[in-house]
């Protein structure tokens, strides 16, 4: 790992999250400043996973049904994609990146200690060969970048507000920052603040639970610009008995995934509304419906108590949203319709600078950056880490 002075560099991260559908990669340039690293991204490309791989990557969280031998052949088959997926980028931008900074796929991330052998641990698992990607296109790979946090108390997430913080603090507007993917994670970012008052956590599911309704209702993938969902008409009693789970009331730092919210809470959810006599789009608006609940939810009970400590004289409140479930209009509704009320205005990442795809892969080019010179990457405030660490692993090329 290098711990020269910070200097400009190209740097290609690379993001696939928990709804497994493929692989982004963001181009970036990041250099030294004053109070923290600036951070432009040059270009971005997403990528689809096939079908056979989706396939793979889904049944590889699945504890009860896969194998040592295959998650092993899967890791080294996501580090293929992931240089295929990196050198068609940059070819396309016609960048050439110094380093890459590659999240890879996680297939299993328990975030609270639980007894293992006779000791309380954390564990997390992110598959894609490092080795592979670094041989392939000859450039050193940073990666594995969750574990450093986990083993100094942290959840290992939310490791994004590093670049909430460095590309969209503002000295007398406090911001929100709301990523939906499959999960959905918020930061909030108090005017003016420092690294120190920066608070995230994930609030629940965003894309992960509707994604699934719909595979096993309607046999698609997904809900298409939210389609299905402004269809059918949201059962409440549904939202507040799953609303009852114990995650949504717990305390941040907090992070969550298909262990909480995967194949058991769907059918719980789909139980529900059929003994509702629920259709199925009155189904997937109940899901859509249950995303916009915990986000508000969240805000109303962490987020805005927080701000009124950290800033209480800010001039205004802003929600800035990224990720594919940006582009489902009947959940934005329910967002922008339900912040509205609480006095918070609400756009999307792009109307900022940056596009609603780009933002975790973004992240991670900024980790990497962080990494490759030997600086902090975590918000201990946001993981629940005992300290500032150096996060990830460096590959030479």
């Amino acid at each position: 790992m290098k711990t020269a002075q910070p200097k400009a560099m190209i740097v290609a991260g690379v993001m696939s999250g928990t709804s497994a559908d493929g692989v982004d990669v963001a181009i970036c340039r990041i250099v030294p400043g004053k109070d923290a690293p600036l951070v432009e991204v040059l270009g971005h490309r997403a990528f689809a996973y096939d079908k056979k791989l989706r396939a793979a990557v889904l049944a590889a969280m699945d504890a009860q049904h896969t194998s040592t031998a295959e998650l092993a052949r899967l890791s080294w088959r996501l580090g293929e994609v992931y240089a295929e997926c990196v050198t068609k980028a940059a070819e396309d931008l016609q960048l050439k990146p110094q380093i890459i900074a590659c999240h890879g796929q996680t297939v299993y991330h328990q975030s609270t200690a639980a007894p293992y052998l006779g000791k309380p641990l954390r564990s997390t698992w992110q598959l894609g060969e490092a080795a592979v990607i670094a041989e392939r296109l000859r450039v050193p790979v940073v990666s594995d970048f969750r574990p450093a946090d986990m083993a100094a108390g942290g959840q290992g997430a939310p490791l994004v507000p590093m670049l909430d913080f460095c590309m969209f603090r503002h000295a007398k507007k406090n911001r929100l920052l709301l990523n939906l993917g499959g999960i959905a994670n918020v930061t909030v970012l108090p005017a003016g603040c420092g690294v120190g008052d920066v608070m995230a956590f994930d609030t629940g599911p965003a894309n992960m639970v509707i994604d699934a309704c719909m595979q096993q209702v309607f046999s698609e993938a997904f809900d298409r610009g939210g389609a299905m969902a402004a269809r059918g008409t949201p059962i409440a009693s549904v939202v507040m008995k799953m609303m009852q789970a114990k995650f949504f009331s717990s305390l941040p730092p907090k992070s969550c995934g298909r262990e909480e919210f995967g194949a058991a809470f769907t059918a719980s959810l789909l139980a529900e509304c059929k003994q509702a006599d629920a259709r199925g789009q009155d189904a997937i608006a109940t899901a859509t419906a249950l995303t916009v609940e915990s986000v508000l939810d969240a805000y109303r009970r962490f987020c805005w108590p927080h701000l009124g400590q950290r800033a209480p004289l800010a001039r205004a409140t802003e929600l800035l949203v990224a990720g594919g479930g940006a582009k489902n209009r009947t959940l934005m509704r329910g967002l922008r319709e339900g912040f509205a009320e609480l006095g918070v205005s609400m756009a999307t990442t792009a109307d900022a600078g940056l596009a609603i795809d780009a933002k975790e892969a973004a992240a991670f080019a900024l980790l990497g950056w962080l990494t490759w010179h030997g600086l902090p990457g975590n918000a201990p405030s946001a993981t629940g880490a005992k300290r500032a660490v150096v996060l990830g692993k460096v590959t030479p090329a």
